[in-house]
């Protein structure tokens, strides 16, 4: 019975660990996300990331190795939510619900992590020095297979006949310019900050600009 209490004990202490780990790796990755969309990575310090965070600079390093490290980690969460936006896009789909479905993904996404997006646009305007070659081949792979997915919808006459690599890059660059260039977009259509239902509006308007019928 002992035993058995002790094991719990161990467990319960290991699920406050992991809890703490959890709310402190957050913590930092939302302060980080903020400091280096505004400063860029060279401009910002890991005292800067510590004192934001309030937490101490020894516990920064103790979660992530590196300024590297985090900055890394931020890219690789874009990454996970575009990838999760992109899935929609499957060839056995229908095109209008598929897209459909994409096109709101991805503005959702847009809306709840702006900070992620603008920092991620701000990293590829460096050029993008710190998107790793995996990184990179992994974009092409994900592109290439959205793209053989539009490819099949047109060969059976489901979607009109364009460049689907041109189609996703414009659908991406309207998604993106809702978060990137909010202040622009709550000028343009006369309010004060962007909520929620004007997202939803932007998806509706994006899907009623696609010509869904082929020629």
């Amino acid at each position: 019975m002992a035993r058995r209490t002790g094991g719990g004990s161990r467990k319960a202490n290991g699920d406050t660990d992991g809890r703490i780990r959890a709310r402190n790796e957050a913590r930092i990755l939302q302060v980080s996300v903020r400091l280096f969309s505004a400063k860029g990575f060279d401009g910002t310090t890991i005292s800067e990331i510590a004192e934001d965070s309030d937490l101490p600079k020894a516990n920064v390093y103790y979660y992530f190795q590196s300024k590297a490290a985090i900055y890394e980690r931020l890219i690789a969460e874009v990454f996970d939510d575009w990838d999760a936006a992109l899935r929609h896009i499957r060839p056995e789909r229908d095109a209008r619900e598929a897209l459909g479905d994409y096109v709101r993904e991805k503005l959702e996404s847009s809306r709840r992590n702006a900070a992620q997006s603008r920092f991620f646009a701000g990293e590829l305007l460096r050029g993008g020095k710190f998107l790793s070659r995996r990184q990179r081949r992994h974009m092409l792979d994900v592109t290439h297979e959205a793209c053989a997915a539009i490819d099949q919808w047109i060969a059976e006459k489901r979607f009109p006949d364009i460049d689907p690599r041109h189609f996703l890059i414009m659908i991406w660059a309207t998604t993106q310019f809702y978060s990137d260039f909010a202040p622009v977009v709550a000028a343009t259509l006369e309010v004060p900050r962007l909520r929620k239902s004007e997202f939803d509006d932007a998806a509706e308007q994006i899907l009623k600009a696609i010509k869904f019928d082929p020629d």
